[in-house]
């Protein structure tokens, strides 16, 4: 594609229609994934031994934290490090943590806090961490962020903690978290799985990233226009987070014009079908898993079944899932990948559906909620003294 064009359209008029920063945050995330590699190879000394030492703690706690996007990288990421660090990794979102932190924080358990964040200027992210060195005894930092000067990267900077800061690129000037919310989510993965063995990987997982781009921009733009009330994103395990960050995409880009949400394959029908009518659309994330995307094909045959939706789609790795081949977003060379490393070329669909929604609407992808009671960093929050 030239390089005067994002997602197939001119640069000239993405700038009018004010998506310019949009288009090209979602559009440089295969170049974003390598540069951060590039980034932790740089640092790997450094960063293994700030984490070597914590992780030989057999007792260590782990809490994958942020507000919004950057809270559901740590939900996309916290089963599968769990089971491959073998200890406790959990997501808990700064905002539940500031509002009741004696539920969460555990005084006499050595914990590591993993804050990510874009600016890491949200109030809520600064509080989290302080409230955290209040209420633990044995307390270390690891920030994970996109700009350099944001309170967060300070505050890892500190004597138990460190900051891996990202390429400036990703620092997304758009409203909607795209490439920070990707690169962020890789930074973890890599840091906590080996960055020397995700070396090994990186280019696989950004040529599937780039795949789906290409091949995939003018099916979703299609999608746009056949005008849906509703949208449902599905997945297990790990890609239930990714559901409900593609949900979020969606809301924010169409400025809530869209109703949307998520779930898993097997909770969705747990009352939660009700929402299908023939406007809706849904999106299946599928696992690599073979047990686990029995489940994935149980419910898309139900879902044929009930003949209910305006369109199911299926997101895969694997060949054919029985969709007809315009129902199906197929990433190449993964098919033997674990399901983590399909996060980044799955994501990639539901951002662009969610920008050409918005351009749908007339809006501008750059700043959608033009009355500003939404802003790019969280404004109006209070945060209260904890007597």
């Amino acid at each position: 594609m030239p390089e005067h064009t994002q997602l197939g359209l001119e640069e000239a008029e993405l700038e009018r229609l004010g998506g310019l920063w949009t288009a090209r945050e979602i559009a440089q995330q295969p170049a974003m994934l390598r540069e951060t590699q590039k980034l932790l190879m740089a640092r790997r000394a450094e960063i293994e031994g700030f984490l070597n030492p914590l992780l030989a703690t057999p007792a260590l706690r782990i809490i994958l934290t942020g507000a919004g996007t950057s809270a559901f990288a740590g939900e996309c990421l916290a089963p599968a490090l769990s089971a491959r660090l073998g200890r406790r990794v959990e997501a808990i979102a700064t905002t539940d943590l500031v509002c009741a932190p004696h539920l969460y924080y555990e005084a006499d358990t050595p914990t590591l806090l993993v804050s990510f964040g874009r600016s890491g200027n949200s109030p809520e992210s600064v509080a989290a961490i302080e409230l955290a060195d209040r209420l633990v005894k044995d307390l270390s930092h690891l920030v994970i962020t996109c700009n350099a000067d944001g309170a967060l990267a300070t505050y890892g900077r500190g004597p138990r903690g460190l900051t891996v800061q990202l390429p400036e690129a990703t620092h997304d000037r758009s409203f909607a978290m795209t490439s920070s919310f990707s690169c962020m989510t890789y930074a973890a993965l890599a840091v906590f799985s080996g960055i020397a063995a995700m070396d090994l990987r990186v280019d696989a997982i950004a040529r599937a990233t780039e795949a789906v781009i290409s091949d995939y921009t003018s099916v979703m733009h299609a999608a746009a226009a056949e005008d849906y009330q509703r949208v449902v994103y599905l997945g297990s395990h790990i890609f239930k987070g990714l559901a409900r960050e593609s949900g979020l995409k969606l809301l924010e880009l169409t400025n809530g014009a869209l109703v949307t949400m998520f779930d898993s394959p097997l909770g969705f029908r747990h009352g939660p079908k009700t929402i299908v009518n023939d406007r809706t659309l849904i999106v299946v994330f599928f696992s690599n898993d073979a047990y686990t995307r029995s489940y994935d094909i149980d419910l898309l045959d139900e879902l044929r079944r009930d003949n209910d939706a305006a369109r199911v789609i299926a997101i895969t790795a694997q060949d054919g899932v029985g969709l007809p081949a315009q129902d199906e977003v197929g990433v190449t060379g993964l098919t033997a990948s674990d399901d983590v490393e399909l996060l980044f070329p799955y994501i990639v669909a539901p951002q662009i559906l969610a920008f050409f929604e918005s351009l749908r609407r007339d809006l501008k992808p750059d700043n959608p909620n033009t009355s500003g009671t939404v802003n790019r960093v969280v404004q109006g929050v209070r945060i209260h003294e904890l007597s």
